[in-house]
């Protein structure tokens, strides 16, 4: 099945699955599961993160596959309390040994704050010496990006962002592509803000399709050639959400779900002072 879900090509050449699997509030006690019925149901892409508190699991269930680790992509992310060349290094090396891996496929600074620039020098050397194969950012709004970019030596590959049918960010993947930088969401869904699921604009074009909302989201990301990771705990809705590349969206309705945008997170915004605070001071290990 895994077979099914095609690459991007990231600006380095590497191969990343435009589909996977994310872990983001899997409790660590659930993950090794979780993970090892997505690897069965054909999801060869994983994203996690130190932050997350699961990285052991995630590393558990990846050995317990059996599958080939050049089969695998892997992502995690260094937390803002690690920000900074020396500390990025350690906390690189422990997710690294959490994971039980000896290299991962995508490394991701995974918020705007601290010494963000410090810990991209660690993940260029990390880069060059093959143990991330691909580096890259989450939460950049586009000046940061910019900003990052014109004082390095090496562009981000990818930039996870909050990305869903109320907030698109057409804008910020405008900026990616001309910088050669691949647009992933998260949070795709937006956790069923919204009433997200019974949307009569989504409902109705997966009543034509015979798909689902879930379905027609991921497709329209896919479409719009965003890289995509959702999360289930649900065996079922695993096997719904990889199940989306043997139907197209037309431009119709493509411009349709364009239309839905409210160009607002309905999460977090990583501008605002108090939410910059809480988040960049957040400490995940003594």
């Amino acid at each position: 099945m895994s077979h099914s879900i095609p690459n991007v090509t990231l600006n380095n050449g590497v191969e990343m699955p435009i589909l996977g699997f994310g872990v983001y509030q899997v409790p660590p006690e659930e993950t090794e599961q979780v993970v090892t019925d997505a690897l069965a149901t054909g999801y060869r892409h994983l994203d996690t993160a130190a932050a997350y508190g699961n990285e052991e699991a995630v590393g558990r269930a990846i050995a317990a596959s059996g599958i080939p680790r050049e089969e695998l992509f892997i992502t995690t992310k260094l937390w803002a309390q690690d920000a900074g060349e020396d500390k990025g290094k350690r906390a690189f090396d422990a997710s690294l040994q959490r994971l039980g891996l000896d290299y991962v496929d995508l490394y991701l600074v995974h918020q705007p704050y601290g010494d963000y620039f410090g810990a991209w020098r660690a993940m260029q050397e990390l880069n060059r010496q093959g143990l991330a194969r691909a580096i890259g950012v989450s939460n950049f709004h586009p000046d940061r990006l910019v900003d990052l970019i014109e004082h390095s030596e090496t562009a981000p590959a990818v930039n996870q962002i909050e990305t869903h049918p109320f907030f698109q960010r057409a804008a910020d993947q405008e900026v990616m592509r001309a910088k050669g930088i691949q647009h992933q969401s998260w949070g795709p869904f937006a956790e069923g803000r919204n009433n997200l699921f019974s949307d009569p604009v989504i409902t109705g074009i997966g009543a034509s399709h015979g798909k689902s909302v879930a379905q027609v989201v991921l497709r329209w990301l896919i479409q719009r050639d965003v890289v995509v990771i959702p999360k289930s705990v649900r065996a079922d809705r695993m096997a719904e959400n990889i199940a989306v590349f043997d139907f197209a969206l037309t431009d119709e309705e493509m411009s349709r779900l364009a239309g839905m945008d409210t160009g607002a997170t309905l999460f977090f915004d990583h501008r605002d002072p108090a939410m910059v605070s809480m988040i960049g001071t957040r400490r995940i290990h003594d």
